[in-house]
């Protein structure tokens, strides 16, 4: 091209010496017009949006039905965002969710277990919403083969998880998906976390297998690279950003890894881990990658410009910019809510149905200082369905709580949040001990005054609020037997038990029949590996029974039987130095919950 410029100058020099004035004027502004706009046409600069959303867990409307209250966050008020972008970015947009959409919310239940002959809902909201691509999330697994694969299908958007494989090695899903946008090729690679073995029922993931995230991801950028030649390559992950090795075996929040030591990404999008983040890191080959998580529930939604400078149709330079973008000051579409308001009403009516009624309140709030009437009801349902010697349970959330009198299906997702289905397996008494030493490990504080924290706290890095140090749902007491935990005393020093709750005694090495849930039974939490030092691998041959239904099925079903309960704190355990742990918890309750 720049041959055929000089050439045409060359011409006009020699024109305008034979020409008159007015002549040459004319066609100097022509040739000048000519080049300028040739020129021009070389270069460019181009925007492409990418909206990511991340673990809605079923929250498609602007309203809780658990709480039964409106809501921030959403996919109602995303539909208006999203078609806010599209109209501002027209053509070059991509919209990618990371996955976690089908457990959370009853709706999503509903269509999960209950009506299996409609489409799926969660299928007909991403496809309204035109989703682009689609990661595989954890609790989309844990809903079953029969769920995820019926719901995969109906989705028009591909779902993305090159490191879930068949046990044969070949891929169960899509790998990669590769978009052109205003001339710009655009590759999105999808992960998963590969910890689903250590949290999920083999049942429920039965003939796959979950390869290691940055082995993946080193194998496909090869085969992106060389086939696609891709101008931006997008990590569409299931993880989150903190490495935490579960069960000394997998690698559950590898996206901030996976990003730096695997060159060639622009971008990265996280999720899983519900925490808020956004910046930039610098991989092992220097150049720069950005690192976004939304957290959960729509509250937020990733918002990354692409800014790219190309020449000859090519990108020659190119840059990320990323926020978090918060969904409270979009209102909910109307469309939207128009266009799924008989979903909308069918959940409602099924989790508004009364199953029983309750004598006195109950709270979650409790649980963190001591046996609660919240936490000790799913133990005592536990042990009545398996009719173990011993339950291990925890609080799932930081708040819940359900008042006195009629009792509806939506009271059942405060009490329990995850869909597990309910284990019976064997431990030894010591196993029991080491077990409890390290569920309180993450939960308690060792106390070397009174002034002391009883709990395990720390303060939010992008709100300053107070929070736990770990999950709430790994803080796992027990119920059958009576025990004592010592704050002052260090890990493996802190539990003492006295009795069975019978009345017999306990024996450190006789095998006891436990009540756990299938996420704990998996290894969830490392209780049973870290904790009781059971290799992950001998886990399944610790069950005695499992269940066929989830246990808000089972606990639903318990208290229709009943009709009308009292729960209360069975008071099998507490902690002690009571005077020390009394002044404490007040204090840590005003920070928790600004009481």
């Amino acid at each position: 091209m720049m041959k055929m410029y000089f050439y045409l100058l060359d011409l006009y020099l020699i024109t305008i010496t034979t020409i008159d004035y007015m002549k040459r004027s004319a066609i100097s502004f022509l040739l000048i017009v000519f080049f300028s706009g040739a020129l021009f046409a070389q270069t460019k600069e181009l925007d492409i949006k990418l909206i990511h959303t991340s673990d809605l867990h079923g929250r498609f409307f602007s309203y809780d039905m658990i709480k039964d209250l409106p809501t921030n966050g959403g996919m109602a008020r995303i539909c208006t965002y999203v078609k806010e972008q599209r109209a501002n970015y027209p053509g070059r947009v991509l919209l990618l969710d990371g996955g976690d959409l089908l457990q959370g919310q009853p709706g999503v239940y509903y269509y999960n277990y209950k009506d299996t002959i409609s489409p799926h809902f969660c299928a007909e909201v991403m496809n309204y919403m035109k989703y682009d691509a689609i990661a595989l999330g954890n609790h989309d697994i844990e809903a079953g083969h029969s769920v995820y694969d019926r719901w995969m299908k109906q989705c028009k958007a591909p779902i993305l998880g090159a490191n879930i494989l068949r046990k044969d090695g070949t891929n169960y899903l899509q790998p990669y998906k590769t978009f052109v946008l205003d001339g710009v090729k655009v590759t999105v690679l999808g992960l998963i976390t590969p910890s689903i073995p250590a949290w999920v029922p083999e049942k429920a993931w039965k003939g796959l297998q979950f390869d290691d995230m940055e082995k993946s991801a080193r194998y496909w950028m090869k085969i992106i690279k060389e086939k696609e030649h891709p101008d931006i390559v997008i990590g569409l992950f299931h993880s989150g950003i903190i490495p935490y090795q579960m069960g000394g075996l997998f690698n559950e929040n590898a996206s901030a890894e996976v990003a730096k030591n695997v060159p060639g990404f622009d971008v990265v999008l996280a999720g899983h881990d519900h925490a808020p983040y956004c910046k930039k890191l610098v991989n092992v080959a220097g150049d720069s990658v950005l690192v976004i998580d939304p957290a959960e529930g729509g509250f937020r939604v990733s918002d990354i410009v692409l800014h790219l400078k190309m020449q000859d149709g090519k990108v020659v330079g190119k840059c990320a910019k990323g926020r978090l973008i918060k969904m409270k000051k979009y209102a909910p579409d109307v469309d939207f809510q128009s266009q799924f308001l008989s979903q909308f009403e069918k959940a409602k009516a099924f989790v508004n149905k009364p199953i029983g009624q309750f004598k006195n309140s109950i709270s979650v709030r409790d649980a963190y200082f001591g046996p609660s009437a919240f936490v000790d009801l799913v133990h005592k349902i536990q042990l009545d369905i398996t009719g173990a010697d011993v339950s291990f349970d925890a609080p799932f959330s930081l708040e819940g709580s359900i008042d006195k009198g009629k009792v509806c299906v939506h009271d059942m997702f405060k009490l329990y949040e995850f869909e597990n289905s309910l284990y019976t397996i064997w431990l030894t008494g010591t196993e029991i001990k080491n077990y409890l030493e390290m569920s309180y490990s993450l939960w308690i504080n060792q106390m070397k005054s009174p002034d002391d924290n009883l709990l395990l706290l720390r303060r939010r890095e992008y709100d300053h609020t107070i929070e736990f140090q770990n999950y709430s749902y790994n803080f796992d007491s027990a119920a059958g037997i009576i025990y004592t935990v010592d704050v002052t005393k260090p890990y493996g020093e802190r539990v003492s038990i006295k009795k069975m709750a019978n009345g017999k005694p306990f024996d450190l090495n006789k095998k006891y029949k436990v009540a756990i849930n299938s996420y704990r039974a998996s290894g969830g939490g490392d209780h049973l590996t870290k904790g009781a030092g059971i290799p992950h691998n001998a886990l399944r041959d610790r069950v005695i029974s499992t269940t066929s239904e989830d246990m808000r099925f089972l606990i639903m079903e318990w208290i229709e039987k009943k009709g009308t309960i009292s729960p209360k704190p069975l008071n099998q355990w507490k902690f002690i130095p009571e005077d020390w742990v009394n002044a404490a918890a007040e204090k840590d309750k005003k920070l928790l919950f600004k009481e």
